[in-house]
């Protein structure tokens, strides 16, 4: 039953991944590929854990060796998987953060408020600058390479950045900069937080590192508890010695 409840949970979260419309997992799972992949790769884990969890118990129940022993060997590739996921999330950790830079700053370069094809990446991103109460991947001057900002002599910035209480209404799209008719202003003249997404992200991770740390370990100690329990019931089937027993 633990397992699957546990499947049922990594199964929940590739879901989640998947459907997730407004946060920073939305613009990375809609920009890059490889997040979607890791989220089906998430939800077969998760359905083939809710099944290693029934054979489990019927193996169990049933003293049935094959089906345990299958169980004991799903459970170790799924062990030694997520092992090697983390070490090359850790390893590769570098390359990724130029990836997610590569990401936002092509989404920020091509941001419309115009374009509908684009409409669900661009809220999601408005979504993350205002609950993160940062601008730019960065900073603000990442915005500076907008096509649309540019061809408005940068008059105007970002809403979702804005850190002026009068644009709470608008939250996404760009808001005009007040006493900026017919001239050239940068990045610096608007009224928008200093904070780069970056640091806003690399924080959220770093006050919920422990959090992250310990479900990863919880879920590492269960299976490892799984493969032992698994491996012990198998070697404990018909082991009984009936040369013992008395004749009639």
């Amino acid at each position: 039953l633990l397992f699957q409840i546990l499947g049922a949970v990594i199964l929940g979260f590739g879901i989640w991944i998947l459907a997730d419309k407004t946060s920073f997992i939305a613009v990375l799972q809609m920009s890059s590929p490889s997040l979607k992949t890791g989220a089906y790769i998430l939800i077969g884990v998760g359905a083939l854990t809710m099944l290693m969890g029934f054979l489990g118990c019927l193996g169990a129940v049933n003293e049935i060796r094959c089906l345990l022993g299958l169980y004991f060997t799903c459970l170790m590739v799924i062990l030694i998987t997520q092992v090697a996921a983390g070490l090359v999330i850790y390893f590769q950790k570098e390359k990724l953060k130029e990836e997610l830079s590569s990401i936002v700053g092509s989404l920020i370069k091509n941001y419309d408020p115009s374009n509908d094809d684009e409409r669900n990446l661009q809220d999601a991103w408005d979504y993350v600058q205002r609950q993160i109460a940062c601008c730019g991947w960065t900073g603000a001057e990442d915005w500076e390479s907008n096509e649309i900002l540019i061809n408005r002599s940068m008059t105007e910035y970002p809403c979702s950045c804005s850190n002026s209480s009068k644009d709470f209404e608008a939250d996404s799209g760009f808001c005009n900069l007040d006493g900026a008719d017919n001239i050239t202003a940068t990045y610096a003249d608007w009224p928008v937080h200093e904070q780069g997404c970056m640091d806003g992200v690399e924080k959220w991770l770093k006050d919920n590192l422990g959090i992250i740390l310990g479900v990863c370990t919880g879920v590492a100690v269960v299976e490892l508890l799984g493969m032992i329990l698994s491996i012990s019931l198998c070697k404990n089937i018909h082991s009984e010695d009936y040369t013992k027993v008395p004749k009639s």
